[in-house]
């Protein structure tokens, strides 16, 4: 007898239909077809265990599982609850007539319950596109694939539940979410606020900066000047995820397993804080079974990197791509698969070894030539690649105790919004520009054209900083997020000499100067 039933295999963020082809003859063998790896291939023993303990038996007959397409590589254990429940038809357990009308994923244990499963969101997807009646997945993983409408889902919590339900002698309901009430819902909390930071006006305006234009910023200060702090707080300032970002970032995060189980859908940016000793692979994603990294888990939010010069050289360099490309194409000699990645990086750095260079409270014991050491461990090209440097002194206890709280983050965010607007405004016939940081050079020419006074200016920081053409680019990308938060049309004098600004660690003197 021949049955079929429905699962799918998740390649980075694309899913593909699997037909599981049960066939059983006589005999007492058990082949399994279809380039399965090692975890698919375990599916016989957990899949006999969990029958046995539920009052069932492995038929004794040769059973000949075919997992088609067979050129697509299968990984993990989500097709133990379709081989199951094929091997239960094919036997006679089950009856119904509509296996061929629901896709089912989920790994099974001994005792027959359903245990969660990776990708689940994007599996609901792909049910929905091939116009499946329903889907079925562990209990777990019921809340993340029931955001897609118009596809039934169906959340088990044990290899019986399912028996029960195309036998029809159990009736369940599919799991609805209001997906859009969640969301809204969630959006406007936040548990860490600008309001909290009391001085450093001028690192939060250049913040408030960044979030208008989606800029790459780096702060250097000495220990306990608030580096860390303040980048925690960037996510309360930044623009509210719209629904579509919310669903390709909770993609991300189902197919990395990062997904909290009472999560449907990701409401807030992504803020991503790798140790600085993280690898390549783990930092770019990759592996045997291919991942998707820190860099694109912080897809559509923040990524920052404490203590930037720490990291090994290796592992900054790889960034190099990503930020120009906002996307990651991971090759290996047996697969290739592309993640998203267009994040804010934030980066915090000490001014030299000990921290303490140029800290008025605090003696430097390093010399000239282990400052820029230290900072040459940045490279020019990754430095050129970051929008904003902003350099941060200790705030004095003295005047600490002194200073009323600082400005609440919602009222930055306004102002950050109203940038975005504009920015969405001017970029609405462009597809894929969406803020000012993503301008190409000739929108450059095109939006962000500085007056005759303003080219001169730029002109002479050109050649006093001896700066590259790329931060040329980025000074004019930084100056038109400036005059959008002024709401000013044209790039005027004020906006280049703020953008100027920002460009510090361009100077080639830091061994020679104080903060």
């Amino acid at each position: 007898m021949l049955v079929n039933t429905y699962c799918a295999a998740v390649n980075g963020l694309d899913v593909n239909t699997v037909k599981v082809e049960i066939s059983m003859a006589r005999g007492v063998q058990f082949h399994l077809t279809g380039l399965a790896d090692t975890a698919v291939r375990e599916s016989y023993d957990r899949i006999k265990a969990a029958l046995q303990n539920n009052g069932f038996k492995m038929p004794v007959m040769d059973i000949t599982v075919n997992l088609s397409p067979a050129d697509i590589k299968k990984e993990g254990s989500g097709y133990d609850l379709p081989l199951a429940i094929g091997i239960l038809a094919a036997n006679g357990k089950v009856t119904s007539d509509d296996l061929d009308k629901y896709m089912m994923v989920g790994e099974l244990g001994l005792d027959g319950k359903l245990q969660p499963v990776r990708g689940a969101l994007p599996i609901a997807i792909k049910a929905r596109a091939e116009h499946f009646k329903g889907l079925i997945v562990p209990r777990q993983n019921v809340r993340e694939a029931a955001v897609v409408n118009q596809v039934e889902v169906y959340g088990m919590d044990s290899l019986i539940e399912v028996i029960q339900f195309f036998n029809g002698s159990k009736a369940i309901a599919p799991t609805t979410v209001d997906t859009r009430r969640e969301f809204y819902a969630q959006q406007e909390v936040f548990e860490l606020d600008f309001s909290d930071v009391r001085g450093q006006e001028s690192v939060k305006r250049a913040l408030e900066v960044a979030a208008a234009g989606g800029h790459n910023l780096i702060m250097i200060g000495p220990p306990g000047s608030g580096k860390s702090m303040l980048a925690k707080r960037l996510p309360s300032i930044l623009p509210p995820l719209s629904l579509a970002e919310s669903l390709e970032t909770t993609q991300i995060h189902s197919v990395a397993g990062k997904l909290n189980r009472d999560t449907s859908l990701i409401s807030q940016r992504p803020f991503r804080a790798p140790h600085h000793t993280i690898s390549q692979v783990a930092l770019v994603g990759g592996g045997n079974n291919p991942q998707p990294g820190e860099i694109s888990l912080a897809h559509n939010g923040v990524l920052f990197l404490d203590e930037m010069p720490e990291l090994s050289r290796s592992v900054l360099e790889v960034l190099r791509q990503p930020l120009e490309d906002r996307k990651i194409t991971i090759s290996r000699a047996k697969y290739s698969v592309e993640y998203p990645c267009s994040f804010m990086l934030v980066a915090s750095m000490n001014p030299c070894p000990c921290g303490y260079y140029g800290d008025p409270t605090h003696h430097c014991a390093c010399t000239p030539g282990q400052i820029q050491r230290y900072m040459n461990k940045i490279s020019g090209p990754l430095l050129d690649r970051i929008d904003i440097h902003c350099e941060l002194a200790a705030v004095p206890f003295s005047d600490l105790s002194k200073m009323k709280p600082g400005e609440p983050s919602e009222k930055i965010r306004e102002r950050v919004m109203k940038a975005r607007q504009i920015q969405e405004a001017r970029f609405k016939d462009i597809k894929s520009v969406h803020c000012n940081a993503q301008m190409t050079e000739r929108m450059l020419h095109q939006f962000a054209e500085p007056d005759v006074a303003s080219m001169d200016m730029l002109r002479m920081a050109m050649e006093r900083l001896k700066l590259s053409a790329r931060a040329y680019s980025r000074i004019l990308k930084v100056a038109r997020t400036i005059a959008d938060l002024d709401n000013s049309e044209n790039v005027q004098s004020q906006h280049i000499a703020e953008a100027i600004g920002y460009r510090s660690l361009d100077r080639g003197d830091w061994a020679e100067r104080g903060i």
